[in-house]
C-alpha cells in the first residue's frame, strides 16, 4: 500500500481536476517547499558553543626524540569523560591519578604529536600539569561555580567558589 504525504494531491483528485489545473496539481508533489521567512530583526542570532580551546604550556612536553611540544588544544569535558576514569584501576588505587587520565581524554592536540593520551600527560613537567589542571577548570566551569553574595555584616558584595577544588570534582 502506497501512502501519500499529507496535503499532497492523490491521483484521483488530480484526475478529477480540470485539464489546466491537472498539470499544476501533478507537479505539486515535485516542487520544493518555499524558503523559510527570515527571522524578525529583533530576534538575536543563534549563538554557537565553543568546544575547543587552544593553550600553550609553560615548559612544554618533551617527546622521545627531544622535540618540545607546547601548543595544544583542549576540548570541553563531557560527563563520560569524568565518569570513565573512575573505573580505571590506577585511579582506584591512587585518586590523584584522576587528573592524568582525565586530561589524557580531553587534550585533542599537542604540538605535532599524532595522539595525546594519559601516558603523555603523566610524563609532563609538574608545572605543565598544574597549568592544564587550572585550564581544565577554567574552560569547563566558565565562571558557573562562583556565586555573587553579599556580606551580612557590611553589605559588601563578593564572590564565593561553590565547586570542588580538585580536577574532576564538582
Amino acid at each position: 500500500m502506497r501512502r501519500s504525504a499529507v496535503g499532497a494531491p492523490s491521483a484521483s483528485r488530480v484526475a478529477e481536476a480540470p485539464a489546466a489545473d491537472r498539470s499544476a496539481a501533478a507537479g505539486a508533489e515535485f516542487t520544493s517547499p518555499a524558503p523559510a521567512a527570515a527571522p524578525p530583526a529583533d530576534v538575536a542570532p543563534r549563538q554557537t558553543l565553543r568546544t575547543e580551546f587552544p593553550f600553550e604550556l609553560p615548559r612544554g612536553y618533551v617527546d622521545d626524540s627531544g622535540t618540545v611540544h607546547r601548543e595544544g588544544v583542549m576540548r570541553l569535558s563531557t560527563a563520560r569523560d569524568e565518569l570513565v576514569p573512575l573505573r580505571d584501576v590506577r585511579v582506584q588505587e591512587n585518586p590523584a591519578y584522576l587528573s592524568v587520565v582525565l586530561l589524557g581524554r580531553v587534550i585533542t592536540q599537542l604540538g605535532t604529536l599524532p595522539m595525546v593520551h594519559d601516558g603523555i600527560v603523566e610524563n609532563m613537567f609538574a608545572s605543565d600539569l598544574a597549568f592544564l589542571q587550572d585550564f581544565y577548570r577554567q574552560i569547563n566551569a566558565e565562571g558557573h561555580t562562583r556565586a555573587a553574595v553579599e556580606c551580612p555584616h557590611c553589605s559588601e558584595p563578593f564572590e564565593v567558589e561553590l565547586g570542588g577544588s580538585r580536577l574532576g570534582e564538582s
